[in-house]
Protein backbone atom coordinates (compact mmCIF):
# COMPACT_ATOMS: atom_id res chain seq x y z
CA UNK A 1 0.00 0.00 0.00
CA UNK A 2 1.52 3.35 -0.99
CA UNK A 3 1.77 6.40 1.27
CA UNK A 4 -1.16 8.19 -0.41
CA UNK A 5 -3.52 5.27 0.22
CA UNK A 6 -2.32 4.97 3.84
CA UNK A 7 -3.11 8.64 4.48
CA UNK A 8 -6.52 8.24 2.86
CA UNK A 9 -7.28 5.19 5.01
CA UNK A 10 -6.26 7.09 8.15
CA UNK A 11 -8.59 9.97 7.22
CA UNK A 12 -11.44 7.48 6.77
CA UNK A 13 -10.64 5.93 10.16
CA UNK A 14 -10.63 9.32 11.90
CA UNK A 15 -13.89 10.40 10.29
CA UNK A 16 -15.52 7.07 11.10
CA UNK A 17 -15.18 7.77 14.83
CA UNK A 18 -17.39 10.85 14.52
CA UNK A 19 -20.99 10.29 15.67
CA UNK A 20 -23.48 10.58 12.82
CA UNK A 21 -26.65 11.15 14.87
CA UNK A 22 -27.56 13.12 17.99
CA UNK A 23 -28.29 9.88 19.88
CA UNK A 24 -24.67 8.79 19.31
CA UNK A 25 -23.25 12.05 20.68
CA UNK A 26 -22.33 11.83 24.38
CA UNK A 27 -21.96 14.86 26.64
CA UNK A 28 -23.09 18.49 26.21
CA UNK A 29 -26.55 17.46 27.45
CA UNK A 30 -28.06 20.96 27.68
CA UNK A 31 -26.82 21.90 24.21
CA UNK A 32 -28.29 18.74 22.71
CA UNK A 33 -31.66 19.39 24.37
CA UNK A 34 -31.77 22.87 22.86
CA UNK A 35 -30.65 21.65 19.44
CA UNK A 36 -33.36 18.98 19.37
CA UNK A 37 -36.00 21.69 19.89
CA UNK A 38 -34.49 23.92 17.17
CA UNK A 39 -34.11 21.02 14.70
CA UNK A 40 -37.63 19.67 15.19
CA UNK A 41 -39.16 23.15 14.89
CA UNK A 42 -37.26 23.86 11.65
CA UNK A 43 -38.19 20.46 10.19
CA UNK A 44 -41.89 20.95 11.00
CA UNK A 45 -41.88 24.38 9.35
CA UNK A 46 -39.71 23.05 6.48
CA UNK A 47 -37.38 26.00 6.95
CA UNK A 48 -33.65 26.49 7.27
CA UNK A 49 -32.25 26.54 10.78
CA UNK A 50 -31.28 29.85 12.31
CA UNK A 51 -27.55 30.60 12.13
CA UNK A 52 -25.59 28.79 14.85
CA UNK A 53 -22.40 29.77 16.69
CA UNK A 54 -20.49 27.02 18.53
CA UNK A 55 -17.52 28.02 20.64
CA UNK A 56 -15.22 26.44 23.18
CA UNK A 57 -11.80 24.77 23.49
CA UNK A 58 -10.58 22.59 20.60
CA UNK A 59 -11.52 18.92 20.36
CA UNK A 60 -14.93 19.12 22.05
CA UNK A 61 -17.08 18.34 19.00
CA UNK A 62 -17.92 21.58 17.20
CA UNK A 63 -17.26 20.16 13.73
CA UNK A 64 -18.93 16.88 14.67
CA UNK A 65 -22.06 18.73 15.77
CA UNK A 66 -22.07 20.57 12.45
CA UNK A 67 -22.12 17.26 10.55
CA UNK A 68 -24.78 15.83 12.87
CA UNK A 69 -27.05 18.87 12.41
CA UNK A 70 -26.78 18.52 8.62
CA UNK A 71 -27.52 14.79 8.87
CA UNK A 72 -30.55 15.32 11.14
CA UNK A 73 -31.89 18.06 8.83
CA UNK A 74 -31.29 15.89 5.74
CA UNK A 75 -29.35 18.63 3.94
CA UNK A 76 -25.88 19.08 2.46
CA UNK A 77 -23.03 20.65 4.44
CA UNK A 78 -20.17 22.66 2.93
CA UNK A 79 -17.04 22.89 5.08
CA UNK A 80 -14.62 25.82 4.96
CA UNK A 81 -12.63 28.01 7.35
CA UNK A 82 -12.18 31.71 8.01
CA UNK A 83 -8.63 31.95 6.61
CA UNK A 84 -9.62 30.02 3.46
CA UNK A 85 -12.14 32.71 2.39
CA UNK A 86 -9.67 35.39 1.34
CA UNK A 87 -11.90 37.60 -0.84
CA UNK A 88 -15.55 38.52 -1.15
CA UNK A 89 -15.56 36.70 -4.50
CA UNK A 90 -14.62 33.44 -2.74
CA UNK A 91 -17.59 33.85 -0.42
CA UNK A 92 -19.93 34.65 -3.33
CA UNK A 93 -18.81 31.49 -5.15
CA UNK A 94 -19.59 29.34 -2.09
CA UNK A 95 -22.95 30.92 -1.26
CA UNK A 96 -24.33 30.88 -4.81
CA UNK A 97 -23.70 27.12 -5.02
CA UNK A 98 -25.75 26.29 -1.92
CA UNK A 99 -29.13 24.58 -2.22
CA UNK A 100 -32.17 25.65 -0.12
CA UNK A 101 -31.71 24.84 3.62
CA UNK A 102 -28.06 23.78 3.10
CA UNK A 103 -25.48 24.39 5.81
CA UNK A 104 -22.23 26.30 5.44
CA UNK A 105 -19.84 25.37 8.25
CA UNK A 106 -17.13 27.99 8.84
CA UNK A 107 -14.36 26.84 11.16
CA UNK A 108 -12.26 29.54 12.86
CA UNK A 109 -14.98 32.03 11.97
CA UNK A 110 -13.20 34.70 14.05
CA UNK A 111 -10.47 34.77 11.40
CA UNK A 112 -12.69 36.04 8.58
CA UNK A 113 -11.29 39.21 7.03
CA UNK A 114 -13.19 42.44 7.60
CA UNK A 115 -14.20 42.74 3.94
CA UNK A 116 -15.54 39.17 3.82
CA UNK A 117 -17.32 39.61 7.15
CA UNK A 118 -19.14 42.73 5.96
CA UNK A 119 -20.11 40.96 2.73
CA UNK A 120 -21.56 38.17 4.84
CA UNK A 121 -23.89 40.44 6.86
CA UNK A 122 -26.64 40.89 4.19
CA UNK A 123 -26.27 37.22 3.23
CA UNK A 124 -27.02 36.15 6.82
CA UNK A 125 -29.85 38.64 7.39
CA UNK A 126 -31.53 39.12 4.01
CA UNK A 127 -30.22 36.08 2.08
CA UNK A 128 -28.89 38.38 -0.59
CA UNK A 129 -25.43 39.23 -1.85
CA UNK A 130 -24.39 42.66 -3.10
CA UNK A 131 -21.82 42.40 -5.90
CA UNK A 132 -19.98 45.45 -7.27
CA UNK A 133 -19.46 45.32 -11.04
CA UNK A 134 -16.88 47.54 -12.69
CA UNK A 135 -14.68 50.26 -11.22
CA UNK A 136 -14.75 53.99 -10.83
CA UNK A 137 -17.76 56.14 -11.84
CA UNK A 138 -19.23 53.37 -13.98
CA UNK A 139 -19.30 50.87 -11.10
CA UNK A 140 -22.70 49.52 -10.18
CA UNK A 141 -24.07 47.18 -7.51
CA UNK A 142 -26.04 44.06 -8.35
CA UNK A 143 -28.02 42.21 -5.68
CA UNK A 144 -28.11 38.42 -6.02
CA UNK A 145 -30.86 36.54 -4.20
CA UNK A 146 -29.66 33.48 -2.30
CA UNK A 147 -31.57 30.40 -1.15
CA UNK A 148 -32.28 30.35 2.59
CA UNK A 149 -29.36 28.60 4.23
CA UNK A 150 -27.75 28.15 7.64
CA UNK A 151 -24.27 29.22 8.69
CA UNK A 152 -22.68 27.28 11.53
CA UNK A 153 -19.69 29.20 12.84
CA UNK A 154 -17.13 27.46 15.05
CA UNK A 155 -14.42 29.20 17.05
CA UNK A 156 -12.14 28.71 20.01
CA UNK A 157 -12.02 32.48 20.53
CA UNK A 158 -15.53 33.89 20.71
CA UNK A 159 -14.17 37.11 22.22
CA UNK A 160 -12.41 37.90 18.93
CA UNK A 161 -15.72 37.97 17.02
CA UNK A 162 -17.01 41.46 16.32
CA UNK A 163 -20.32 42.38 17.97
CA UNK A 164 -22.19 42.79 14.61
CA UNK A 165 -21.05 39.31 13.57
CA UNK A 166 -21.91 37.66 16.88
CA UNK A 167 -25.35 39.30 16.98
CA UNK A 168 -26.30 37.73 13.64
CA UNK A 169 -26.19 34.23 15.09
CA UNK A 170 -29.61 33.32 16.45
CA UNK A 171 -28.39 30.21 18.31
CA UNK A 172 -25.23 30.43 20.41
CA UNK A 173 -23.81 27.51 22.40
CA UNK A 174 -20.63 27.16 24.43
CA UNK A 175 -19.15 23.65 24.56
CA UNK A 176 -17.56 22.74 27.90
CA UNK A 177 -15.16 20.01 28.98
CA UNK A 178 -16.60 16.50 29.37
CA UNK A 179 -16.89 14.49 32.59
CA UNK A 180 -15.01 11.20 32.99
CA UNK A 181 -18.31 9.28 32.71
CA UNK A 182 -19.14 10.99 29.41
CA UNK A 183 -15.67 10.31 28.05
CA UNK A 184 -15.94 6.69 29.13
CA UNK A 185 -19.01 6.39 26.89
CA UNK A 186 -17.05 8.02 24.03
CA UNK A 187 -14.14 5.59 24.50
CA UNK A 188 -16.41 2.52 24.63
CA UNK A 189 -18.21 3.60 21.45
CA UNK A 190 -14.91 4.22 19.63
CA UNK A 191 -13.48 0.89 20.82
CA UNK A 192 -16.38 -0.96 19.17
CA UNK A 193 -15.80 0.90 15.89
CA UNK A 194 -12.06 0.11 16.05
CA UNK A 195 -12.85 -3.52 17.00
CA UNK A 196 -10.93 -3.19 20.27
CA UNK A 197 -11.99 -5.17 23.35
CA UNK A 198 -12.05 -2.81 26.33
CA UNK A 199 -13.24 -3.53 29.88
CA UNK A 200 -14.75 -0.96 32.25
CA UNK A 201 -11.53 -0.27 34.19
CA UNK A 202 -9.50 0.27 31.01
CA UNK A 203 -12.09 2.62 29.52
CA UNK A 204 -12.27 4.54 32.81
CA UNK A 205 -8.46 4.86 32.94
CA UNK A 206 -8.33 6.36 29.44
CA UNK A 207 -11.29 8.66 30.15
CA UNK A 208 -9.77 10.07 33.35
CA UNK A 209 -6.55 10.99 31.55
CA UNK A 210 -8.17 12.59 28.48
CA UNK A 211 -8.30 16.21 29.74
CA UNK A 212 -12.09 16.32 29.36
CA UNK A 213 -11.71 16.19 25.57
CA UNK A 214 -13.15 13.49 23.23
CA UNK A 215 -10.49 14.08 20.56
CA UNK A 216 -7.76 13.30 23.09
CA UNK A 217 -9.69 10.28 24.39
CA UNK A 218 -9.85 8.80 20.87
CA UNK A 219 -6.17 9.55 20.28
CA UNK A 220 -5.15 7.83 23.51
CA UNK A 221 -7.35 4.84 22.68
CA UNK A 222 -5.49 4.37 19.38
CA UNK A 223 -2.10 4.60 21.11
CA UNK A 224 -3.20 2.06 23.74
CA UNK A 225 -4.35 -0.24 20.95
CA UNK A 226 -0.91 0.01 19.29
CA UNK A 227 0.89 -0.62 22.59
CA UNK A 228 -1.29 -3.67 23.38
CA UNK A 229 -0.76 -5.11 19.90
CA UNK A 230 3.04 -5.01 20.31
CA UNK A 231 3.34 -5.77 24.03
CA UNK A 232 0.38 -8.04 24.84
CA UNK A 233 -0.89 -9.64 21.60
CA UNK A 234 -3.65 -7.03 21.31
CA UNK A 235 -5.18 -7.77 24.72
CA UNK A 236 -6.01 -4.63 26.73
CA UNK A 237 -6.38 -4.44 30.50
CA UNK A 238 -5.81 -1.67 33.03
CA UNK A 239 -2.11 -2.45 33.45
CA UNK A 240 -1.57 -2.25 29.68
CA UNK A 241 -3.40 1.10 29.56
CA UNK A 242 -1.21 2.42 32.39
CA UNK A 243 1.92 1.17 30.66
CA UNK A 244 0.97 2.82 27.37
CA UNK A 245 0.12 6.15 29.00
CA UNK A 246 3.30 6.05 31.12
CA UNK A 247 5.29 5.65 27.89
CA UNK A 248 3.46 8.74 26.54
CA UNK A 249 4.33 10.57 29.81
CA UNK A 250 0.67 11.22 30.61
CA UNK A 251 0.03 11.12 34.36
CA UNK A 252 -3.08 10.09 36.30
CA UNK A 253 -4.73 13.52 35.87
CA UNK A 254 -4.00 13.76 32.15
CA UNK A 255 -1.05 16.17 32.41
CA UNK A 256 1.58 15.63 29.73
CA UNK A 257 5.19 16.76 29.49
CA UNK A 258 4.25 20.25 28.24
CA UNK A 259 1.82 20.84 31.15
CA UNK A 260 4.51 19.89 33.64
CA UNK A 261 7.10 22.07 31.88
CA UNK A 262 4.81 25.08 32.26
CA UNK A 263 4.23 24.45 35.96
CA UNK A 264 7.89 23.65 36.67
CA UNK A 265 9.00 26.79 34.80
CA UNK A 266 6.67 28.94 36.94
CA UNK A 267 7.70 27.23 40.20
CA UNK A 268 11.43 26.74 39.74
CA UNK A 269 12.44 29.63 37.49
CA UNK A 270 9.98 32.30 38.58
CA UNK A 271 9.38 31.52 42.25
CA UNK A 272 5.85 30.25 41.68
CA UNK A 273 4.76 33.49 40.01
CA UNK A 274 3.17 35.79 39.24
CA UNK A 275 4.82 35.74 35.84
CA UNK A 276 3.68 37.00 32.45
CA UNK A 277 2.46 34.63 29.75
CA UNK A 278 5.07 35.84 27.25
CA UNK A 279 7.81 35.09 29.78
CA UNK A 280 6.46 31.57 30.29
CA UNK A 281 6.34 31.01 26.51
CA UNK A 282 9.92 32.21 26.12
CA UNK A 283 11.10 30.07 29.05
CA UNK A 284 9.74 26.78 27.69
CA UNK A 285 10.12 27.69 23.97
CA UNK A 286 6.40 27.24 23.28
CA UNK A 287 4.00 29.27 21.15
CA UNK A 288 1.96 31.83 23.09
CA UNK A 289 -1.37 30.90 21.47
CA UNK A 290 -0.74 27.19 22.13
CA UNK A 291 -0.30 27.87 25.85
CA UNK A 292 -3.43 30.08 25.92
CA UNK A 293 -5.68 27.73 23.93
CA UNK A 294 -4.44 24.23 24.79
CA UNK A 295 -2.66 24.10 28.13
CA UNK A 296 -3.84 27.00 30.28
CA UNK A 297 -7.61 26.23 30.29
CA UNK A 298 -7.01 22.67 31.52
CA UNK A 299 -4.48 23.70 34.19
CA UNK A 300 -6.90 26.34 35.45
CA UNK A 301 -9.76 23.83 35.47
CA UNK A 302 -7.67 21.54 37.69
CA UNK A 303 -6.87 24.47 39.98
CA UNK A 304 -3.14 24.27 39.27
CA UNK A 305 -2.85 27.71 37.68
CA UNK A 306 -4.26 31.05 38.73
CA UNK A 307 -4.60 34.25 36.69
CA UNK A 308 -3.80 37.48 38.52
CA UNK A 309 -3.45 41.09 37.31
CA UNK A 310 0.33 40.65 37.50
CA UNK A 311 0.51 37.31 35.71
CA UNK A 312 0.13 33.56 36.23
CA UNK A 313 0.72 31.84 39.58
CA UNK A 314 1.14 28.16 40.42
CA UNK A 315 -1.24 27.10 43.20
CA UNK A 316 -0.56 24.91 46.22
CA UNK A 317 -2.28 22.00 44.43
CA UNK A 318 0.28 22.27 41.60
CA UNK A 319 3.16 22.04 44.09
CA UNK A 320 1.57 19.00 45.72
CA UNK A 321 0.94 17.23 42.42
CA UNK A 322 4.54 17.74 41.29
CA UNK A 323 5.89 16.73 44.70
CA UNK A 324 7.55 20.10 45.25
CA UNK A 325 7.55 21.54 48.82
CA UNK A 326 5.23 24.53 49.10
CA UNK A 327 7.14 27.56 50.46
CA UNK A 328 6.10 28.35 54.04
CA UNK A 329 6.39 32.09 53.43
CA UNK A 330 4.02 31.88 50.43
CA UNK A 331 1.56 29.83 52.51
CA UNK A 332 1.40 32.60 55.12
CA UNK A 333 0.86 35.24 52.43
CA UNK A 334 -1.97 33.35 50.68
CA UNK A 335 -5.31 35.12 51.32
CA UNK A 336 -8.17 33.06 52.71
CA UNK A 337 -10.84 32.20 50.13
Amino acid sequence: MDKKNKNFDQELLDSSLRPKKLREFFGQKKILENLVISLNAALERKEALDHILLYGPPGLGKTTLGHIIASEMGVNIRITSGPAIERAGDLASILTNLEPNDILFIDEVHRLSKVVEETLYPAMEDFALDIVLGKGPSARTVRLDLPRFTIIGATTKAGMLSSPMRDRFGIIHRLGFYTSKELEQVVKRSSKILNVSLDHDSADEIARRSRGTPRIANRLLKRVRDYAQVKNQGKIDQSIVRGALAMLEIDELGLDESDRRILIAIIEKHGGGPVGLETIAATIHEDLDTICDIYEPFLMQLGFLKRTPRGRKATKKAYQHLGVPYPQQRSQQEPLI
